[in-house]
């Protein structure tokens, strides 16, 4: 029988369909859902998916010995480091090929349990060196792991600035999963539209270390095509001081953390010239994820278009 942690961890487990376990690609996306039922069974967060920024995630990797299929699994962290690995139990090969549901869900269940009782056991270890581990201390740690989708030097530009906006809304902003009770990822979409026009639509989405969505900070603007196609520079400023304070009323809204710090002047840089930051939906009631919607800023700068819509 399969140990059962202490109290459930505060991360939760993917199990995404493996591409190296010698199964088809429907058998792969059943074996995944039987290793999240099974673990879920004991009292382990899991789900069948790919992992969010925070999540852990379970690698399964079959391999022949002898007469016999042999899988293996490595539990990894957020941050990509092993965690535990497990030996599976061997199945014939021919058992193996023949995917029988049942026989999936047998060696499923037979191999998250020996899964979760080496969890639990790193866990209790990681307790006992650590017993404040969820103990909150300090400024709520961000996970961040950037922009992507946006044309010119969006990414980066978008990145580095939201970074400091974030500082300044008292996160501690970091790369690694480690420590991080939120995560922040900003997908950009450049969407073409009639009379070579283009709409921006840019989405930061915040997760939970458990897994769980808790909202998204949605800007939108329309401007003629090709205008963001070089340096963003101060569009960038005035795009990422707007979604952080978005960002920080979702957290905040989650329990994240109480008010703002009163830090006259933040980071010292004086704002670009520009139409005053827009407002942002009131927060959803706790526990729904909320979606708050609001109008892309531009500074007003004669090369570029005034906001549209």
């Amino acid at each position: 029988m399969a140990a059962k942690l202490v109290q459930p961890p505060a991360y939760r487990i993917a199990v995404p369909p493996p591409d190296a376990a010698m199964l088809t690609d429907a058998g792969s996306r059943r074996f995944a859902s039987d290793l999240a039922d099974a673990l879920v069974a004991a009292e382990v967060p899991a789900v069948a998916s790919q992992p969010w920024p925070l999540d852990w995630r379970l690698k399964v990797v079959a391999s022949r010995e002898g007469q016999t299929i042999v899988p293996r699994y490595t539990l990894e962290n957020a941050d990509a480091q092993s965690v535990v690995e497990a030996r599976g139990n061997p199945v014939r090969i021919e058992e193996w090929a023949g995917e029988d549901p049942k026989m999936l869900q047998r060696v499923a269940t037979s191999d998250a349990g020996t899964v979760a009782t080496l969890l639990a056991r790193a866990d209790a270890a990681r307790r006992a060196a650590d017993p404040a581990t969820l103990v909150a201390n300090g400024p709520p740690r961000l996970r961040f792991i950037g922009v992507k989708g946006a044309p010119g030097d969006g990414d980066a530009a978008l990145t580095t600035r939201m970074t400091d906006f974030l500082a300044d809304k008292g996160f501690l902003v970091q790369p690694q999963a480690e420590g991080s009770l939120f995560s922040l990822e900003g997908r950009v979409n450049m969407v073409p539209i009639p009379d070579r026009q283009q709409r921006v639509e840019i989405q930061w989405i915040v997760t939970r270390k458990d897994g769980q969505e808790i909202g998204r900070a949605i800007q939108m603007n329309q401007i003629p095509q090709g205008t963001l196609n070089g340096l963003w520079g101060d569009v960038a400023y005035v795009v990422s001081q707007e979604a952080a304070q978005g960002v920080r009323d979702i957290i905040n809204n989650a329990g994240g953390f109480g008010p703002p710090p009163t830090s006259p002047g933040g980071t010292g840089t004086k704002a670009p010239g520009g139409k005053p930051q827009a407002g942002v939906a009131p927060p959803a009631p706790a526990g729904d994820a909320a979606s708050m919607a609001a109008p892309l800023l531009l500074p007003e700068d004669d090369s570029l278009p005034p906001p549209q819509g």
